[in-house]
């Protein structure tokens, strides 16, 4: 009895066994060397703490036990009603502490506990110690500012290179500066973030500017690391496709708009695929983009693209090994935004617009794969936005493979998990406003991504003055360019690649002067970038657009007898009076657009000009008036408001 109550007033185990080096007036940090069992966290209070708790319930139960005596009835309807208050508030304070502490227990889960087990072993601390007693991590251990600090046994027997770098690995940090303190009889390591991106990277700064200016023709700057070293890829050596994972909110568009609008200004030709229709305004009136925001000119687009893709391997094969990429023809990127979305949309349009005979899945989606697996030397690069890149609804595994550049924003540990796994341990995701993790060749790289406005990125796009706002642009269509026939040196097939016809109104693609001491508010001269009326006619034609519910019309293979090398027939000037019906406009004046779809411009598009005319039962219209409206449409990606009269 005198052992019991001495360990009873002392605060120590009632059983007498020190599982803690807590004593009576301080706490505990260790378990004690051969503890055996798990220790409560009881077990690490100090003993006066302990020995408060034991003298409030012995009060309570012996002042219970008096007034019972004294007084049952009255005794057992305060029970009765105490208990039920009692048993109400406790509920009430176990839910809110499981709210408020949840973030506190994932990270304990993801976090320190997997931490705390591989210390373990090189501190010589007990597995069963709580990582809470010495391992103080705060929830935003990710950020800029964040402190991390581990205590140290006294004894100091272990290897500081593999505690350090088994810190590293666990808590997933990169650029972290480590600060030994080894005095005193509390020895502690703190961690701190060195040398993180910049908190903000903006287009308008002027050494931004120049670091985008000299960014090389094939990697467009994506942003900067730690240290301020550029993040970029290289989409002819490292990857030539982008997948861009981020949560509502995380900076997909402004990802895209980035790259796309330096690609553009080195001369590639851009396709931007948005069923949302809204999330790339800065790309109308820039030249050489095709926006295509109906499902149908999703559909056709990405057919066009595959037989461009196949076109192109062909030429390729006859160039030979030593040939250089460009001879193939323009670069072309391709924006698929929103792909869960859109992946679905294409699927239901095909659904409704295929025949018996024709294949059950969509000839888009499968001409999305072959583009996918189409390697760099075709130059067709994709950028692919999607909320949740599973492989369903990009098509399958093997297609989600082919994106060996991943950038994540605001992601989830099983997003991680899917789309980085070879990056281990997941880098905890970070709120920062334009922070993405950067995943090249199994590398994470931590980046503020560059911000530009729409008007800077229209502005970069078209080769003006990157000025903002105060932008202006002119209203002058560039006129065709007269291009010389290939000479006898010419492979075959590169004429109608690397050299659009006269008629189309597209010049070659060469890369723009630069805008340095360009005035501002003002457009290079035409000739530095095609049109924004017709960016694909540099791209042989593959198919031709459907209106919305009808059948899609099918690829028209090339005519095994056509010459390669050639240009196709140019298309006759319409004389400013000229009265023709739809057919004999298509045929004579715009090869590039089917009957079917002119057909259905005239009943749904409100800008489809008016008919001047009858002859008999057809309707006739202004030849000019046709001309017009076709350069001037969406789906070339001009804007109405720029577009020349």
């Amino acid at each position: 009895m005198g052992m019991g109550l001495g360990r009873f007033l002392s605060g120590r185990d009632m059983d007498g066994i020190a599982r803690t080096d807590a004593t009576f007036l301080k706490p505990g940090s260790r378990v004690l060397p051969k503890t055996e069992g798990k220790v409560s966290r009881a077990a690490y209070r100090p003993g006066w703490q302990r020995l408060g708790a034991r003298l409030i319930i012995l009060g309570l139960i012996g002042g219970g036990s008096y007034s019972y005596s004294q007084d049952p009835q009255h005794t057992l309807h305060a029970l009765e009603y105490g208990g039920t208050g009692a048993a109400g508030l406790t509920a009430a304070g176990a839910i809110a502490y499981a709210l408020w502490s949840k973030e506190r227990r994932e990270l304990m889960r993801e976090w320190v506990r997997p931490l705390h087990l591989a210390l373990a072993g090189p501190l010589d601390i007990p597995e069963q110690s709580d990582p809470r007693r010495y391992l103080h991590i705060p929830l935003n251990f990710s950020d800029d500012d964040a402190k991390i600090r581990i205590d140290l046994p006294v004894d100091l027997k272990f290897n500081e290179s593999a505690v350090a770098e088994l810190i590293v690995k666990k808590l997933a940090l990169e650029g972290v500066s480590f600060s030994w303190k080894y005095a005193g009889k509390a020895p502690y390591v703190l961690i701190k973030k060195a040398l993180r991106p910049p908190n903000k990277l903006l287009f308008k700064d002027p050494a931004v500017r120049e670091l985008v200016s000299r960014a090389p023709e094939p990697a467009p700057l994506i942003g900067l690391g730690s240290g301020n070293r550029t993040v970029s890829v290289n989409l002819d050596d490292d990857s030539p496709h982008v997948l861009v994972a981020a949560g509502t909110g995380g900076g997909k568009s402004v990802i895209l708009r980035t790259i796309a609008s330096q690609l553009i200004r080195n001369g590639a030709l851009t396709y931007i695929l948005d069923f949302k229709r809204i999330s790339h305004p800065w790309a109308r009136g820039v030249p050489g983009v095709t926006y295509c925001r109906d499902i149908f000119e999703i559909h056709d687009a990405l057919i066009h693209l595959g037989a461009e893709g196949r076109r192109r391997i062909g030429l390729a094969d006859q160039l030979g090994i030593d040939a250089d990429l460009s001879q193939v023809g323009p670069r072309i990127a391709i924006l698929l935004e929103e792909v869960n979305a859109t992946m679905k949309q294409l699927a239901r349009y095909w659904e409704k617009v295929r025949e018996r005979d024709d294949p059950k899945t969509s000839p888009a989606i499968d001409a999305l794969a072959e583009i996918l697996f189409m390697g760099r030397q075709v130059r067709l690069h994709v950028l692919l936005v999607a909320q949740s890149a599973t492989a369903r609804a990009l098509g399958g595994p093997e297609m989600r493979e082919n994106f060996a550049t991943r950038i994540l924003a605001r992601y989830t540990q099983n997003a991680w998990r899917m789309l980085a796994p070879e990056v281990h341990p997941a880098p905890k995701s970070t709120r920062h406003t334009g922070r993405a993790q950067v995943v090249l060749g199994g590398i994470a790289h931590e980046t503020q991504v560059l911000f530009m406005t729409h008007a800077e990125a229209h502005a970069w796009a078209t080769g003006s003055s990157a000025a903002g706002p105060t932008v202006t642009l002119t209203k002058t269509v560039p006129p065709p360019v007269n291009t010389p026939a290939p000479t006898a040196a010419t492979p075959p097939g590169a004429a109608a690649l690397t050299a659009p016809p006269a008629s189309t109104g597209v010049p070659a693609q060469t890369k723009p002067s630069s805008p340095v001491n360009a005035p501002s508010g003002t457009v290079p001269p035409p000739a530095a970038a095609p049109p924004a009326t017709t960016p694909a006619a540099a791209i042989p034609a593959a198919t031709t657009a459907a209106p919305p519910g009808t059948r899609n019309p099918k690829t028209a293979p090339a005519s095994p007898t056509a010459p390669t090398g050639t240009e196709p027939p140019a298309p006759a000037e319409a004389p400013a009076d000229e009265m023709v019906g739809l057919r004999q406009a298509q045929q004579k004046y715009l090869p590039d657009i089917t009957l079917t779809t002119l057909r259905w411009a005239r009943a749904n598009d409100p800008d489809f000009p008016d008919a001047t005319g009858k002859r008999g039962a057809e309707l006739l219209y202004q030849a000019s008036d046709l001309r017009r409206w076709a350069r001037n449409r969406p789906r070339a990606g001009a804007d109405k408001s720029d577009a020349s009269p």
